[in-house]
């Protein structure tokens, strides 16, 4: 009996790792082994392979010794989705399916035991690694043929059931199966709420210049926000509408977006790539594992990942648990989150936004207004509750802003309310310039510059850099506090500058200004329009 290779692909965190498939056919005792690593699913697939193959009125090799490697051998596999690529190696050794056929040939797809196939998690990434690999043609189960035909330059067949892929390879024409059910996506009503945000826009919301600002600045440069202040000051309905001042997802934003929401299992049948930035609000109460990522068995993406690029927000922060906090100062601090399991490390991307929200106290009512506050916590209870957002994660806060209620007075009925759409342009132009500016470098946003990139490629003007040094020698602003003031005031500079001109060197006024907006301090937002405009 002959040996036959095929392809499949295993995905170890966002990366997918080409696995040659072979199968040994020969005499000895009969029986079947799968070695190389394989976990429980392609140990309890050897069952499912053999009885989908005897029930497609294909023939099994009984009374043979079957050994199937999955190499390399010492990576670790997870997933059902091996299942295809061992039945063909199997019936490519016992001479069913022309070797030639399954050269540069890749498989991805369960079997059932009618030999039908079912959905695999995380083909867009499987895809791409395959194509870097040089595989030019891939097998996957028919729903998914959409997501898989996102990835160029390759050939995505998409099949029904185990005899569909063998008269393919035969060239023969393919008999009828019953379409593949899609796979569940349990998370949808998590990430695909920036659906139903796009019915919101900026000017909903009365007054508040100085918290519209603030977050103008934050979605221009992609930076962390905390937004503090009593219940029902407009917390939430400012930072539901940050998403609506986001540009379109670039390319390459979309791809990675896509390829996470892939792995997650939360991207729909036939949907094609994700184009707006995601939103995520998940409850106080989520897991560590449901925010960061981990769970049993294979590492899943978790919410800060699967808003990568987009928007986390994270309301009533103080009542998360501590091991949630505490998680978050990585992906703050790196725009990415490692999570280790026993067997493996895992780092996924999580470079989107951060919105934090927070009531100053248990009970929501404490207000610095005269006349205003209705608290009835105690004093100590108050500070308990706020150290919870102290430490080391504010320390990674860019904007903080003390949300007050809107008077009526603040609303001048007689001026146009800005729109979403309009900040979204200035939004948009002042992330062009971050991506012209940071060309052919390792980020994209002014969040995202590495701090020794500030000091020696784009310092501050030597003035304003001397007002960030006489606060942190002042104790007032740490070393990281530094350097995150210096990201906030390049942002502000790309927002000044007008189209066609070369970038701003933040000032003085770009500097104060990012103080401000970091140490929650009101703003004179008359110093902030573009510099050959002056000031009112």
């Amino acid at each position: 009996m002959p040996f036959a290779t095929t392809h499949s692909v295993t995905v170890i965190g966002a990366m997918g790792h080409l696995l040659d498939v072979q199968a040994d056919v020969s005499s000895g005792q009969p029986g079947i082994t799968v070695v190389g690593r394989a976990d429980a699913a392609q140990r309890e697939g050897v069952d499912r392979v053999r009885m989908a193959i005897s029930n497609s009125d294909l023939k099994w090799p009984a009374g043979h010794r079957i050994t199937i490697l999955l190499s390399p051998a010492d990576l670790p596999k997870a997933g059902t989705h091996l299942d295809l690529a061992m039945a063909v190696s199997i019936l490519a050794a016992n001479q069913q399916v022309p070797l030639a056929a399954i050269s540069g040939v890749a498989f991805i797809g369960e079997l059932t035991l009618a030999g039908g196939l079912r959905p695999a998690i995380g083909v867009l990434p499987m895809v791409l690694a395959a194509r870097e690999r040089g595989v030019r043609r891939i097998f996957v189960p028919e729903p998914q043929a959409d997501e898989a035909r996102l990835v160029e330059g390759i050939d995505v067949v998409p099949v029904r059931s185990l005899s569909q892929v063998v008269a393919a390879l035969d060239d023969k024409e393919c008999p009828a199966a019953p379409p593949v059910a899609a796979a569940s996506a349990s998370h949808l009503v998590t990430w695909r709420g920036s659906e139903r945000l796009d019915e919101l826009d900026l000017a909903d919301l009365r007054g508040m210049e100085d918290e519209k600002y603030a977050v103008e600045v934050a979605a221009a440069g992609g930076h962390a926000v905390l937004l503090t202040g009593a219940k029902g000051c407009g917390k939430t309905s400012l930072a539901e509408r940050i998403p609506t001042l986001l540009p379109d997802l670039t390319r390459e934003e979309s791809l990675e977006v896509t390829a996470l929401h892939s792995l997650a299992g939360t991207l729909r049948a036939g949907e094609g790539m994700i184009v707006r930035p995601p939103f995520a609000a998940p409850h106080h109460d989520a897991s560590k594992a449901s925010v960061i990522g981990g769970g049993l068995g294979r590492v899943q993406p978790g919410e800060v990942s699967r808003t990568h690029a987009g928007v986390l927000f994270l309301d009533e922060f103080p009542l998360f648990r501590s091991d949630v906090i505490d998680a978050l100062r990585q992906p703050l601090e790196s725009g990415e989150v490692t999570v280790a399991r026993r067997d493996e490390s895992v780092t996924l991307p999580a470079a989107g936004m951060l919105v934090l929200a927070s009531n100053p106290c248990p009970c929501g009512n404490w207000t610095a207004r005269a006349g205003t506050n209705r608290c009835q916590c105690a004093e100590r209870v108050r500070r308990l509750y706020q150290a919870r957002i102290s430490g080391p994660v504010a320390d990674r806060i860019d904007i903080i802003r003390h949300v007050q209620p809107a008077f009526p007075a603040s609303h001048d009925p007689f001026v146009a309310p800005t729109t979403s759409a309009l900040v979204r342009e200035r939004v948009t132009a002042a992330r062009q310039r971050q991506a012209e500016r940071f060309d052919g470098r390792g980020w994209r946003l002014n969040a995202h510059i590495p701090s020794p990139r500030l000091k020696d490629t784009w310092p501050v003007e030597p003035d304003a850099q001397r007002l960030v040094d006489a606060e942190t020698y002042a104790g007032r602003l740490s070393a990281r506090g530094a350097v995150r003031v210096l990201r906030v005031a390049w942002t502000i500079a790309d927002l000044r500058t007008r189209a066609g001109e070369p970038d701003l060197r933040p000032g003085v006024d770009e500097v104060a200004t990012a103080l401000r907006l970091r140490q929650g301090k009101p703003l004179d937002l008359s110093s902030l329009r573009p510099r050959d405009e002056g000031v009112a």
